[in-house]
């Protein structure tokens, strides 16, 4: 695998569709029994345009018989909390309480074993899909992280690909294995069972 460089959200968008439209891809082939998870990193002043690539990737690989399951995480949990009817006595209480409780209040009642991944699997459940698109990791940081995400994830989503459009870093050396750094600034944790797919070939 080739460490890729991208001079535009245009040479992005080419490789990963090339990518997500192969059968290499589809079948999840020459991942050595590893979690069929993919990285997409990008820095966190293209979100804009980041956010524009996937409307436009869904649209090709849709054209091309690929169908993509979209679940935004952010949009999840503001959906969650309306559904357990404490989304307006969050917004009652956010001015009233420091950063800290209200942070531990959305870690318990948006955790991903008990809450978020459920209903992410239930969002499965009823799809018909080839890939997952996960996104809006950066809106939920710091009560949601991306790789508290991946790691319940994994007893769920397995049989399809799934990509997370993550805005910072996903680094990989020697000395600290794999880490996933939001917005190139705030260490999300360590993770290393998702694969880089700028780094993917076909």
């Amino acid at each position: 695998m080739v460490k890729q460089n991208f001079k535009s959200v245009a040479e992005r968008l080419e490789h990963l569709y090339k990518v997500i439209s192969s059968q290499r891809f589809l079948k999840m082939q020459g991942l050595n029994n590893e979690v069929p998870f993919f990285i997409c990193a990008y820095q966190p002043e293209d979100a804009v345009e980041i956010e524009q690539l996937q409307s436009q990737l869904v649209s090709r690989l849709e054209q091309s018989g690929v169908r993509v399951l979209q679940i935004n995480i952010y949009d999840l949990a503001i959906a969650l909390l309306q559904e357990r009817g404490i989304w307006q006595q969050i917004m009652d209480i956010e001015t009233s309480v420091s950063k800290e409780q209200l942070k531990e209040l959305l870690q318990g009642v948006l955790d991903p074993d008990t809450h978020l991944v459920p209903a992410i699997a239930q969002k499965m459940q009823d799809a018909d899909f080839d890939v997952i698109f996960l996104n809006g990791v950066g809106e939920v940081f710091p009560y949601i992280r991306t790789h508290s995400i991946l790691n319940n994830l994994q007893s769920t989503a397995t049989q399809i690909p799934t990509l997370i459009f993550f805005p910072g870093e996903y680094t990989h050396s020697l000395e600290s294995g794999a880490s996933l750094e939001l917005f190139g600034r705030l260490r999300d944790d360590r993770y290393y069972r998702a694969f880089n797919i700028a780094d993917y070939e076909v």
